[in-house]
């Protein structure tokens, strides 16, 4: 059973502090700690822009499958138009499949909302601003990308079909 919480707390001891901290973090992870708040300033940005860049990349995907789609139906005489986007959309999935899928990071996401943050202990760290994840199940959003992705592809591949066979 996984673990409700983890605080990754910003303590030096030695030279390989950093290293410690993220140690610690990926045990956490791995886990599959509910909320996990991380005090250390580099080890929180770093697992921050992590996450972005996962979101942008599924974002990407789901918006120009479905700009795809949409275009398809728009124009369906232009397939310079939605064909660009079901390959942007595919790349963006293969490339968050590809490099988030067995990452244990995906599974979660940073914490903004201000009245979940205040009933958290957060007032014993020792960081003032601390990185808080919580863990979150990807799989719908995995079937989104990947259902509006495929469904963009074959649209362009059937226009295709019919345009010039």
């Amino acid at each position: 059973m996984a673990s409700e919480n983890a605080i990754i707390r910003e303590i030096y001891i030695g030279k390989d502090a950093h290293e410690n901290f993220e140690n610690e973090l990926e045990r956490a992870l791995e886990a599959g700690c509910k909320l996990i708040v991380i005090e250390p300033s580099k080890l929180g940005d770093e697992t921050a822009r992590w996450i972005a860049v996962g979101n942008c990349l599924h974002k990407t995907s789901v918006l120009t499958g479905l700009a795809s789609v949409l275009c398809n139906y728009i124009w369906p005489d232009r397939s310079y138009v939605y064909c660009p986007l079901a390959a942007t959309g595919l790349l963006c999935a293969l490339t968050y499949t590809i490099s988030w899928q067995f990452d244990p990071c995906c599974k979660y996401q940073l914490e903004h909302d201000p009245e979940t943050l205040a009933k958290l202990p957060l007032h014993t760290l020792t960081s003032s601003s601390p990185v808080v994840l919580v863990r979150r199940d990807d799989s719908r959003r995995k079937i989104l990308h990947w259902t509006l992705t495929l469904t963009a592809f074959s649209y362009c591949g059937w226009r295709i079909y019919i345009t010039y066979f």
